[in-house]
């Protein structure tokens, strides 16, 4: 994982919060703490000013309304001495005047500057509306001559709850703002500092919370690599330690989570690859994730080519399904993968995989080897059609004879004894038919035994060829290379005695008038082979693999002209297999058949015989 830079940390986060909430506090208190005291200030000043203006008031009502005599000096004159005095008095009060109520003229002024304004009307609004309205009227203005605020204030005479005139003051409040300036100063320079404490305090605090936090982080980390050992310190037991307990606790339940997940994985790993039938598991947008050998075996592919391909594709299904076609499938899907050398059959059934809320997660597919079972179907099939198509034609030959005899055919001397003759042909062709199948249903069932002896292979083998060799009606030599001595092996005499019996009267069938029959016994280290050749017609290359097979017949007609049934050879095969041996044919048309067997040889075990 990245890690994460300073300027993204919750670190710089946590103390940049924490000084901006001190900062807007700050400045709340400020904006608060000065408008208050630049209000208070103002207030008191206006206050003492306009009760130092009342005291003026009081003093020029008096000198208006006073009656005069001759060496008294005139009201100007009275007004201008006191307007010296209180100017005097007040340095913060740039100027005073004093204009008459009923002809809004100047009485008198305290500045000196303005002292040609004496007499004359003022144009000043406030000061007429003072008058006219009896009432204060103020203003804070900047002074056009100083350029600084002034506080401009109009308060009326009154004599007899009437206006006789009007005080006018012009007074100086810039210091008081410059108060206020050197306390914002204070201010700032308090912020300042708190703020620089508060950046200390606040990282030491970020420390206490975000350490733990960086720990849980790394374990974090950690768990994501596997490594489920590392504990998270607890520095503490509030909130943050108690998540970080209980993130020790989450750690320990994965863990133990994690073990037995890994479990029950490898368990299922293990019941897959021992599993004979292919497993193919695929996720929800059916790509590859997971399979066995037994399905690489079986496909022909390898597990590096076919993860993450889709599903449809690698069974070669594309063309007529699709992955959803697939997750609806209730059915088995045959897939034929058979050669014109090899048969090969797959049966492929589907499960869904599902959560508990229904979403699809992926879907596996399990195949079944079925081409045996596919092969047994269609030798079980042929094999009651032959059976059926066996038995059939002698009984319709024999039920054709029998109702011509039925008819009066029984009469006539001549046609009589052929026509019995031929249904008894028939019945002893159905009897040897019953008697092999008989036979074979002994071989293919599951408690046949055997009831072996130590016999003398050459001694056992040569007198069987003795009984051909007498009852022969052919002209047909026999050829013997067979061991003078002993070989001994263990046989079931009866069997293998019906196997030779089965092959040399194949080998008769087939031979030609003066052709010769071969008998070979061959000694190995681990067994015996015996064989027997003839100079018939062989066997087309193709067939050769088949004539073992029950009803399989080269030349059909020919066969059933020599009374065969089709299954001596399928009744030799099973009776050397079931004595541990193997038969097989070699032939080259034209030329002849060579038919060999083979059967397990214990040396050892003969040299004890002997």
């Amino acid at each position: 994982m990245k890690k994460v830079g300073f300027f993204r940390s919750i670190h710089l986060k946590f103390v940049l919060i924490y000084v901006l909430l001190i900062l807007v506090a700050m400045q709340i208190i400020g904006v608060y703490f000065v408008r208050k005291l630049e209000t208070t200030l103002m207030t008191n000043y206006q206050e003492s000013v306009k009760s130092r203006v009342d005291l003026l008031v009081y003093d020029v009502q008096e000198e208006m309304v006073k009656e005069r005599g001759k060496e008294d000096p005139t009201k100007e004159e009275a007004i201008r001495e006191i307007l010296k005095e209180y100017n005097f008095r007040t340095s913060d009060i740039s100027e005073i005047r004093v204009i008459d109520g009923s002809s809004f003229k100047i009485l008198g002024t305290s500045s000196t500057s303005n002292q040609g304004l004496v007499g004359q009307r003022t144009p000043d609004v406030k000061i007429k509306r003072s008058i006219i309205f009896e009432e204060d009227e103020d203003v804070i203005q900047l002074d056009p001559k100083s350029n600084k605020r002034v506080w401009v204030l109009s308060t009326p005479i009154m004599h007899n709850s009437e206006a006789i005139g009007a005080v006018y003051l012009v007074a100086r409040i810039d210091d008081i703002f410059d108060q206020m300036n050197d306390i914002n100063k204070i201010l700032a320079t308090g912020t300042a500092i708190a703020l620089i404490f508060t950046a200390v305090l606040g990282i030491l605090l970020a420390q206490t919370i975000t350490r733990p936090i960086s720990d849980m982080r790394k374990q974090a980390l950690a768990m994501t690599r596997g490594n489920f050992s590392r504990k998270v310190k607890v520095y503490g037991y509030d909130e943050i330690g108690q998540l970080a307990i209980t993130f020790n606790n989450l750690t320990k339940k994965l863990q133990e989570a994690q073990a037995t997940t890994e479990g029950e994985k490898r368990k299922l790993s293990s019941v897959i690859s021992y599993m004979t039938d292919g497993v193919i598991s695929t996720d929800r947008k059916g790509r590859i994730i997971l399979i066995n050998d037994p399905a690489e075996q079986m496909l022909g592919v390898s597990r590096e080519t076919v993860l993450s391909q889709p599903l449809v594709s690698v069974l070669g299904l594309d063309e007529n399904y699709t992955f959803e076609d697939l997750l609806q499938e209730k059915d088995s899907i045959v897939l034929d993968y058979s050669t014109k050398s090899k048969p090969f059959i797959l049966r492929a059934n589907f499960s869904v995989i599902q959560k508990e809320s229904g979403f699809v997660n992926g879907l596996i597919a399990v195949l079944y080897d079925v081409t045996e079972q596919e092969k047994i179907d269609i030798e079980r099939r042929e094999f009651v059609a032959n059976v059926s198509h066996e038995l059939r034609t002698p009984l319709t030959t024999m039920r054709s004879y029998l109702e011509a005899l039925a008819d009066g055919a029984w009469r006539d001397e001549e046609i009589a004894p052929n026509f019995l003759e031929t249904t008894r042909g028939e019945t002893e062709r159905m009897i040897r038919l019953v008697n092999d199948l008989l036979q074979l249903s002994k071989l293919d069932s599951v408690d046949y035994r055997l009831s072996k002896e130590w016999v003398d292979f050459p001694v056992f083998f040569n007198r069987i060829i003795d009984r051909f060799e007498m009852t022969k009606e052919q002209n047909v030599s026999f050829v013997r290379e067979i061991p003078t001595e002993a070989i001994f092996v263990e046989i079931d005499e009866d069997k293998i005695t019906q196997v030779l019996d089965n092959i040399i009267s194949n080998a008769m069938k087939y031979s030609p008038e003066g052709g010769t029959i071969t008998f070979k016994v061959k000694e190995l280290d681990d067994q015996i082979v015996a064989s027997i050749s003839d100079e018939g017609v062989g066997i087309p290359k193709d067939n050769l693999d088949k004539i073992f097979d029950r009803f399989y017949r080269v030349d059909k007609a020919r066969t059933r002209k020599l009374g065969g049934t089709g299954l001596g050879l399928a009744i030799a095969k099973e009776m050397v297999n079931a004595h541990g041996g193997r038969i097989w044919a070699e032939s080259v048309e034209g030329k002849g058949t060579t038919v060999q067997f083979t059967l397990p040889y214990d040396r050892s075990a003969g040299d004890d015989w002997s």
